[in-house]
């Protein structure tokens, strides 16, 4: 009775693992920030939802959009620039959530740089077009009074080359991740200038489906953005373990304070929103500065980008925040 017992455990057991459905989800590639960034695959959050997240990881957000654009994604992650952009341009992709509302990043120089006007005329790195360090580039210099073209922008791929560049003497500013600071100062570095307190109204992350996906797979999506949202706080709660898992997951050494500075500075700045609301006026402010700096020809209607309803249902599913 006993054998047969566990046989039938077993067997629904593997029913229902047989029967989560994969969703494909695209990301910046692991780093720092990867105990929050990939804690809704942890703790069985996906699985309870049916759901097994599959995480694409790509170099940069300009990337990311071109493999959701192309079929390959159901769903992906970057900051709201690239995806006004496309949309503005007739793209199927709808903003659902923005879960890191704040920009846990800076403008890095070598030490002795006295402010953002020294700049004029050096190499300084980015990514690709509309992608964050383009954009975030881009607004710092615009609100210290310099044109885009008063700098030599150089196209790097991550975060991590942008750093190694600017180690070696490559280029002489850079546009990368605040997990670096507890780095910065072996290297001869500075932050010359924060993100977060130079552009508040910068997001960071948000999430972005396909009107299809939200309409032919509306439980598949609304149960993987309530999973994000139990991850997402989960992390929050448990610092030290989502700081393990992102040294699990990028190889980190032990002495590598960078998973815990990026819990240090989303503390700081409240930069992490487990609900993912849809912030609309940062939303104004980030298609403002696209015009402002050449990136888009004219505004766009945004009730176009957003979507508002897939939120509140995750939200409820999901039972934090008040949802219930």
């Amino acid at each position: 009775m006993r054998l047969l017992t566990a046989f039938c455990a077993l067997a629904i057991a593997t029913s229902a693992h047989a029967e989560e459905k994969v969703w494909r989800h695209g990301i910046v590639e692991a780093k720092a920030d990867a105990g929050i960034v990939f804690m809704p695959s942890e703790h069985d959050f996906a699985a309870r939802q049916g759901l097994k997240i599959e995480y694409v990881q790509f170099k940069g957000d300009a990337l990311a959009i071109k493999a959701f654009l192309a079929g390959d994604l159901d769903s992906y992650e970057s900051n709201p620039g690239a995806a006004i952009l496309a949309a503005a341009h007739g793209a199927d992709v709808k903003l659902v959530g923005c879960y890191w509302p704040g920009l846990t990043y800076g403008i890095f120089t070598k030490a002795g740089v006295p402010d953002i006007k020294a700049l004029a005329g050096q190499n300084f790195a980015i990514s690709g077009p509309g992608s964050l360090p383009d954009l975030v580039a881009r607004a710092i210099l615009e609100k210290n009074g310099m044109a885009p073209s008063s700098v030599k922008f150089a196209v790097l791929g991550s975060d991590a080359d942008r750093f190694r560049a600017l180690s070696q003497g490559l280029v002489q500013a850079a546009a990368f991740s605040t997990e670096f600071l507890p780095l910065i100062p072996a290297q001869g570095m500075q932050m010359l200038a924060s993100a977060a307190e130079e552009l508040p109204n910068y997001v960071r992350f948000c999430s972005y489906m396909s009107s299809k996906t939200l309409r032919d797979r509306r439980a598949e999506a609304t149960g993987f953005f309530a999973a994000d949202m139990q991850g997402w706080s989960y992390a929050l709660a448990h610092p030290d373990e989502g700081a393990a898992l992102a040294r699990r997951l990028t190889g980190a050494k032990p002495d590598d304070q960078r998973p815990e500075e990026i819990f240090r500075q989303v503390a700081k700045y409240h930069a992490v929103d487990p609900t993912a609301p849809v912030p609309l006026e940062k939303l104004r402010w980030m298609q403002d500065l696209l015009v402002r700096t050449g990136n888009l020809n004219a505004p766009y209607d945004l009730a176009k980008l957003v979507d508002m309803t897939l939120q509140p249902q995750a939200l409820k599913l999901s039972g934090i925040g008040g949802g219930s």
